[in-house]
Formats: structure tokens, sequence, C-alpha cells
């Protein structure tokens, strides 16, 4: 296993990260299975533990906190916050008022007195910017945290984020965590290019880009996308429509690149992350295992780098900066979701 500096911080961090979003009710329900993917996971080299308070409504935050027992001083722990925790309307979104009570839940349901690094787990347009960074500036300055970052953040607002922080002498985010994968490479345009001038580190997830690339999918062989387990639940019915243009285009390319993982001698999914690896902005990606089958397959290719000529190959499936349909990101801008914004009134 291989480490890298998380941006700017000079927090050393393992280049993949375990996520522990299904571990919980959303998957791994046992809790002893839970603990023991953690440790395996830890015992493999991984430093780099990642959760968020809404995940199994903080049960993933609180298995976590079992697993990192006696072992918590190792180990760079990341959480998130933003997404609604109960009806209230005030638990949720990016306010100071709603940070202050959620880092304190967070830190109760992981047992531990500080958090590594702690994310905003998406924009909030109700909250002023400068206020949500004030927030967490303070936690830095408190002990709270050590750090903290955004996730799937454009790059206009991790430029003004730099901005606001440096203008109002405030700690400066340093990680942003957005979903990159070989179907999915928008965020080369511009998010990883403002990541690499800002110094900020990069700790991706999707790699897979939501199964597409598991190795179920394309090739004679392949499975029907439409039976998979995501393919029923109701959030994510439209990643396998095959009704749509794009998914249809995902099918062809990831038929392509089961040949291009057969030249490289390597699985589908290793290849996916291999790939991702191998970008300069990218500090750490983020694998998610559901079982402990799922985590010993990505750890087969923790050492694999790709040759030049492989990722030539991929560019031609895919090109650089291109999303041949984009992936669910849980978060759309108002300028595209507000009609009241982009039409003259």
């Amino acid at each position: 296993m291989k480490y890298r500096t998380l941006g700017g911080s000079g927090i050393q961090v393992s280049e993949f990260t375990l996520g522990a979003m299904m571990l919980g009710a959303w998957g791994t329900a046992d809790h002893g299975e839970a603990v023991r993917i953690v440790h395996t996971a830890l015992d493999a080299g991984i430093n780099t533990v990642d959760t968020a308070d809404m995940y199994s409504l903080g049960e993933s935050e609180e298995i976590v906190g079992k697993a990192l027992k006696g072992r918590r001083d190792d180990v760079v722990l990341a959480t998130k916050f933003h997404n609604p925790m109960g009806e209230d309307p005030n638990r949720r979104g990016n306010s100071r008022r709603w940070i202050a009570q959620a880092v304190e839940d967070s830190l109760r349901r992981l047992d531990t007195d500080w958090i590594d690094l702690y994310q905003v787990h998406r924009p909030d347009p109700e909250t002023d910017l400068e206020e949500t960074l004030s927030a967490l500036s303070d936690l830095v300055r408190a002990g709270k945290i050590r750090a903290y970052g955004t996730s799937a953040f454009p790059a206009s607002e991790l430029v003004e984020a730099q901005w606001t922080a440096e203008r109002r002498g405030l700690v400066r985010p340093r990680g942003e965590q957005p979903p990159y994968s070989i179907l999915a490479r928008g965020i080369e345009r511009e998010v990883l290019p403002v990541a690499r001038k800002y110094g900020v580190g990069v700790i991706t997830w999707s790699p897979l880009s939501g199964g597409w690339l598991s190795g179920r999918y394309g090739g004679p062989d392949g499975a029907d996308p439409r039976t998979s387990r995501r393919g029923n639940t109701g959030m994510v019915d439209s990643l396998f429509d095959m009704n749509l243009p794009g998914n249809r285009a995902k099918l062809d390319a990831v038929t392509e690149l089961k040949k291009v993982a057969a030249e490289a001698g390597v699985s589908l999914p290793t290849l996916a992350t291999a790939f991702v690896r191998s970008h300069p902005a990218v500090t750490s990606v983020i694998m998610g295992p559901r079982t402990m089958e799922h985590l010993e397959g990505m750890l087969e290719g923790v050492d694999v780098r790709l040759d030049p000529a492989i990722l030539d190959r991929i560019d031609e499936v895919v090109p650089p900066g291109t999303d041949i349909a984009r992936d669910v990101t849980f978060y759309e801008p108002p300028a595209l979701t507000d009609a009241s914004l982009r039409r003259r009134r």
C-alpha cells in the first residue's frame, strides 16, 4: 500500500480509502462482520476510513467507532455532514447552527475526541459559504477536527471557498470528494485542475460507476444491467434504464473496456480503480465493500499500475473529460433545478 499527502495538509493517506457507506442497515447489517471488514482493510495497509452521519442514519459511524477501538491513533478518520438527520428542517444543511450539533453527534457515534477530515457532503445554496467555512475553521481551532473538505462541489465553488478563506482569514479547505470513473471523466476538465492549483487533496468515489464497471455487464456473457440489485431502488432506477441513450452508450463502452482489461491482464474492476489512481490530482480512491469477499477482490488490485499504452486505449474508448452519462451525484446546482433562475420574467 502506498501513501500520498492530502493536498497541503501534510496528512498522509493510503491510496485506497475504506468507504463505510455499506456498513450497517444499508449493507452489512451484522456489526461483527462489519468490524471484521474494517480490521481487514486496516491490516492490509489502508489507513483512511470514510463515512458520513447519514449512512444508515448514524449506524455506519457507530460501527466505525467500534472497529477503531485501540487503533484510532493510526487511522485518518473522515466523515461528512449536510444531509437530513431528522424531520426538523434545522437538522440538515451547512449552517453554523447545524454544524455545531452535527459534529458533536458524529464524535459521539464515532466514540472519538477528534475527526481528521470533516467534509461538507454537498453544497447548500441556502447558506452563505463564509458562514460554513467560519464554523469549520472554529472547529479546527478548537481541536475537534484536524482539517475539513467538501464533496461534489463544482470547480467554481472550490475556487470561491479558497478565495473566501484567504480574504476572511479562515482555515482553507484541504479536501474534495467527487465521483470519478472511466465512464464519468467530466471532473478532469476543471475540478481536478483546480484542486491541484490550490493544494486540495482529492478522495474520489464511485470508481466502478455505480456498478457498471464491476465486470457483470457488457460483452456476450454479461448480465442485463436492469436485473442489478440497484436497478430496483427508486432513487437510482435511471442508472440502468436501457431506454436511455446514455446507458446504452455505457454498455457499449463497458464491452470495449473489458477487452482493454484483458489486454492489461487484469479484471475490469482492477482496471477501473487503477485508472482513477493514475491521475496525478487524485490522492485516494474510496472503495466501499458490502462483504468481505468484495473487499478481498478490491485489495487484489492495490499494486496494479497501468502503462501508458493501456491508458491510451482507455482514452480511445472514453475521451478525457467526457461523461458518457452522468453518474448520480444527488446534487444539481440551483441554476438547473430552479426554472426562475434560467427563464427571464
